[in-house]
């Protein structure tokens, strides 16, 4: 099979045979191709005995339909098969035109990767770091992905029953940003219909609410729970966590565990591991009785600095090849030791690849 694709360092576009000959095979929905097939010629007289089609005629006006049913389809998503894409930030003699966020949330499949506990945080700060400052510079496609992903976000949310604190902030930053762009900019920066961004600010004002009456339901368990766990293990619990509300929440449940998240080691330790010393100096927080008290010293630092980012799966960027992927899919690579040239990829990281 001859290779024919745009240009000779990709793999090409993926072929059939057919009775016809070779053609190029298309990745789309499934539900979207049970939706459009075979669009008979009989369809189109029958509804339209007015106008006497020619054969070229009612080709066109099927072609026509299924775009405008594919078109019209909000919750409708173009598939790859390959979850990478080349990052390119100029034109070259091979390639054409550059590389869009909008085009990468598209070719990196987030829809399946928030289904994967390792790389939910990422997406969902992702989405955020999306919503506050790039949500201008996504394309209508990519915009309708993009809401596809935050609804299954949110579904995950409720139906899981985690994670509802990091979701609200998300739809707390994403409301905002939607309410300064209707109200003051409008029409001049949002791409589409201003009418479908106050539809979907609608609905994002009726996910809140669904949070905010969101109630975890009370487990009763005949089995060992966290209160009978020995004093030290309870204690390791909470050297675990990375984030002070998370430590703060454990320590409502039982007063064992509230008397536990009252150690100033616990928050100094925390302190430690997402700001520097420096930092630190700067904002010392001192007790009636003179000593640090590093519990609201956490509190004041995350106001002034960010915290340290920790996910248990990233994008990888190779800087061999210029491409986005992700690990367990891979790239077709050609370095001589692929592994050398992978680099762990953060969310603000991401969006600064595609800032021009």
């Amino acid at each position: 099979m001859p290779f024919l694709g745009q240009d000779w360092r990709s793999p090409g576009w993926s072929w059939v045979k057919t009775a016809d000959g070779w053609k190029r095979f298309e990745f789309f929905n499934h539900d979207l191709e049970d939706n459009n097939t075979e669009l008979e010629l009989k369809e189109l007289q029958d509804e339209n005995k007015e106008n006497l089609f020619t054969g070229e005629d009612c080709e066109v006006a099927a072609k026509k339909r299924k775009k405008d049913n594919f078109n019209n389809n909000a919750k409708s998503q173009f598939y790859y098969q390959e979850k990478w894409i080349y990052v390119q930030k100029e034109s070259t003699r091979e390639r054409h035109g550059y590389c869009t966020l909008g085009e990468a949330f598209n070719r990196l499949d987030f829809s399946s990767a928030i289904k994967d506990i390792r790389r939910f945080n990422y997406v969902v700060k992702l989405v955020q770091l999306i919503a506050k400052s790039q949500l201008t510079s996504l394309s209508g496609a990519a915009q309708k992905n993009y809401f596809n992903v935050l609804e299954k976000i949110v579904r995950k949310v409720l139906e899981d029953q985690q994670n509802p604190r990091l979701i609200k902030d998300l739809l707390q930053d994403l409301g905002s940003t939607l309410c300064i762009l209707i109200r003051e900019v409008g029409k001049s920066v949002l791409v589409g219909n201003i009418n479908i961004w106050i539809c979907r600010l609608e609905t994002i004002l009726n996910w809140q609410q669904q949070l905010n009456n969101f109630q975890i339901p009370k487990q009763v368990s005949n089995g060992v729970t966290l209160d009978d766990l020995p004093l030290h293990m309870q204690n390791n619990i909470l050297y675990k966590f990375s984030d002070g509300w998370d430590i703060v929440n454990l320590g409502q449940v039982t007063s064992t565990l509230h008397m536990l998240s009252e150690d100033w080691h616990l928050w100094k330790k925390l302190c430690q591991y997402h700001f520097a010393e420096k930092q630190s100096c700067r904002h010392l927080m001192l007790s009636e009785k003179g000593h640090v008290d590093w519990k609201l010293m956490y509190f004041t630092l995350q106001k002034y600095y960010p915290k340290k980012e920790q996910y248990g799966d990233t994008l990888q960027f190779c800087r061999h090849c210029s491409i986005l992927f992700w690990k367990d899919s891979g790239h077709p690579c050609t370095a001589n030791d692929p592994d050398n040239c992978f680099m762990p990829v953060s969310p603000q990281h991401f969006i600064d690849l595609f800032k021009f």
